[in-house]
């Protein structure tokens, strides 16, 4: 059975906001090596039509390795898309679901292979209510953007997360890797 893992960066004060996080070539490259890792990568609209910015990136390199390593890795990885307002996506290796999410998340677990990768705020939050989430993986930029998103809007239940391991990156940032306890409150 595959793991579904929900990866994501934060600032310090818990909003999601791909502007306010520091990217530096040790994260690039963390996150190629998590997509290489993965089968597949879950997205709602607006954090795919975000990521698409990379294949900017495959027809005209950078030059700067981690960013055009990340590129490669997130152009060839299959993508699969939750929306009510796209009818296609241009990007080759996507494809927009046509089932609910619980459906599709609950499919693809039953498969063998990698894990099952989430990156967008919006369906980790549906997924945890649903849960379906095997591990949260939490990048913590060292900024405080004082308002945004928060990852963890409209939870009402009180769930328990253990911590199973940390990842600091040498410019500041941590990765704090939590599994659910399935313990839960209200």
């Amino acid at each position: 059975m595959k793991k579904l893992i929900a990866a994501i960066n934060m600032t310090l004060d818990g909003f999601c906001d791909h502007t306010a996080g520091i990217p530096d070539e040790e994260i690039h490259q963390h996150y190629a090596k998590l997509l290489d890792n993965a089968d597949v990568i879950l997205y709602g609209r607006i954090t795919y039509q975000l990521m698409q910015y990379w294949q900017t990136l495959l027809k005209n390199p950078s030059g700067e390795k981690s960013m055009d390593d990340f590129a490669i890795a997130i152009d060839k990885i299959p993508k699969i898309v939750f929306s009510h307002t796209l009818n296609d996506v241009e990007w080759d290796s996507a494809r927009l679901s046509n089932q609910a999410i619980e459906e599709e998340v609950l499919e693809l677990k039953q498969q063998s292979g990698k894990d099952i990768l989430v990156g967008s705020r919006s369906l980790i939050i549906q997924l945890m209510k649903l849960n379906l989430i095997d591990e949260y993986q939490l990048c913590v930029h060292p900024v405080v953007a004082g308002s945004g998103l928060s990852l963890f809007e409209n939870i009402n239940d009180r769930t328990v997360l253990k911590l199973i391991k940390t990842k600091t990156f040498k410019g500041g940032a941590v990765t704090l890797y939590y599994e659910p306890t399935n313990e839960k409150t209200t």
